[in-house]
């Protein structure tokens, strides 16, 4: 991150002064005037021959060397000033003005170096806002946002000047879910860069997280001028429905649908609104143009599988539950789960991932997890009931819940291969013990539904339909708030 938190200008002139009273004490006033006169007429070339015959008698004088290091920034050659204010702190190594130099460059190649050389000046300095503010800068760029935070507060005023500053802090903030501290932030951006249109839209969207609707609508308002984009759009139409605000809310996602027709979230969002206002039936055929576009969407079918539900369509949205599955097995899955299990593919081949938790269990043989990353990835690829490879994977999953009983996917699993192996009380008996710790996990309610249908209870089945619904729903709510969290991050992302 290349950054204008402190200019070229003033380190020059900070650096230039502090060195002419020293340089004076010694004697050298003469050098320090002739070089910079020089500098003022960007005469660098003269100014490097006088400081060449200076440093001739006097080679590690950190004054002289920070002088060098002022020239050669301003012949651009910032390799050369970088090895001159070295050479000074080797001589003087808390010499302020050879820091600031050597940070400066560091820092403005993004170059990790800056942190123990900013570390120094606050050593010495600890009030130092852009000192401050730069090791912020770095630390929100690895991703280490509490340090970022804690440096962004104490930078004062100087970052409302930087754009990019104050967006990786607000960003930060909404990271350690902060919220309201971030739309203060976020507040300050749009005072800084008035006519910055992604700085308001994300403003609106953590005002939203906040719970402010209507200091977002006032935002996202003069956004809708004109020809915005999807994503405002989809903004704007969240934002009017949290204001009660229902017609327009249908108005500005159909919108955003004509503008950007195959994304997904869009349906989703359309589906939620419809559920939430029992308009069912125009949800189903929304999102049947949205599967006309997307076939392979899990997210659709889950969506229509909820409306189903309460249509009372239940064979209906059995199939969609079932099409969703076979999709996207993971949708049950945690988080934390879904991402291992997504390392552990390899790239989607599950018999090169199926070698590599082979060879980790020999050196891990109670490790629940590889035993069920085991039964998992050879679910995968479909063995045939009473096979060889069938029974390994059941045995996997069994291994897995005796080393650790509370692991829901493994329970998961292990019903998965009961269904498929016709042992449907037994798939029925695993997803109970899921759902009494877990009433909402999805996949312990679709495989329940499963199991009862082919067993011939089906009494049960709209029940835990509605149950199913109510548990889609509720992470489709979930999936929003991280969609617009996504939103302003990645709008931090690309500006950087």
């Amino acid at each position: 991150m290349k950054s204008t938190l402190v200019s070229g200008a003033c380190v020059l002139l900070i650096c230039i002064a502090l060195p002419a009273v020293v340089l004076a004490q010694t004697g050298q006033q003469q050098t320090v005037n002739e070089v910079t006169s020089a500098l003022r007429q960007r005469q660098f070339d003269r100014a490097l021959s006088v400081l060449a015959s200076a440093l001739q008698t006097s080679p590690d004088n950190p004054q002289l060397r920070v002088l060098q290091g002022i020239v050669y920034a301003g012949k651009e050659d910032e390799q050369s000033a970088l090895v001159s204010y070295q050479r000074a702190l080797k001589a003087a190594p808390n010499y302020l003005p050879a820091l600031e130099g050597a940070a400066q460059l560091e820092y403005g190649t993004g170059n990790t170096d800056a942190i123990p050389l900013l570390n120094r000046i606050l050593s010495m300095r600890p009030d130092d806002a852009t000192a401050h503010a730069m090791l912020a800068a770095l630390a929100a760029k690895s991703g280490d946002c509490t340090t970022a935070v804690k440096h962004f507060a104490v930078s004062g005023e100087l970052i409302d000047e930087q754009p990019e500053a104050l967006r990786a802090y607000g960003v930060c903030l909404l990271k350690l879910k902060e919220v309201n501290k971030s739309e203060s932030v976020f507040e300050r951006l749009v005072a800084a860069a008035p006519d910055d249109v992604t700085a308001q839209r994300d403003l609106a969207a953590v005002q939203l997280q906040a719970g402010h609707a209507p200091e977002a609508l006032r935002t996202i308002k003069p956004l809708l001028v004109g020809d915005p984009g999807a994503d405002t759009l989809h903004l704007a139409a969240d934002i009017f429905e949290a204001s009660q605000d229902t017609p327009n809310a249908v108005k500005y996602l159909r919108a955003a649908i004509m503008k950007d027709p195959k994304q997904v979230p869009l349906y989703v969002d359309f589906a939620e609104i419809a559920m939430n206002h029992q308009s069912f039936q125009a949800g189903v055929a929304m999102l049947d143009a949205g599967l006309r576009l997307q076939p392979d969407s899990a997210q659709l079918y889950l969506a229509r599988g909820v409306l189903n539900v309460q249509l009372a369509h239940y064979d209906m949205a059995e199939a969609d539950f079932q099409k969703a599955d076979q999709l996207d097995p993971g949708q049950g899955l945690s988080a934390t789960a879904q991402g291992m299990l997504a390392e552990e593919k390899n790239q989607d081949n599950p018999a090169k991932a199926l070698g590599t938790v082979r060879a980790k269990l020999v050196k891990k043989p109670k490790d629940a997890f590889l035993w069920y990353l085991q039964a998992s990835l050879i679910s995968q690829m479909s063995p045939d009931p009473g096979s060889a490879q069938f029974e390994e994977g059941i045995r996997a999953a069994k291994r897995a819940i005796s080393l650790q009983p509370s692991m829901t996917a493994a329970h998961n699993v292990l019903a998965k291969y009961d269904l498929d192996s016709g042992a449907f009380a037994q798939a029925a008996s695993e997803c109970r013990v899921v759902l009494k710790n877990s009433p909402d996990d999805q996949t312990a309610l679709y495989h329940l539904v499963m199991a009862l249908r082919k067993a011939g209870q089906r009494e049960e089945i709209p029940a835990v339909l509605k149950r199913l619904a109510r548990a889609r729903q509720d992470a489709a709510r979930q999936e929003g708030e991280r969609n617009r969290y996504k939103l302003v991050v990645n709008s931090s992302n690309a500006a950087n």
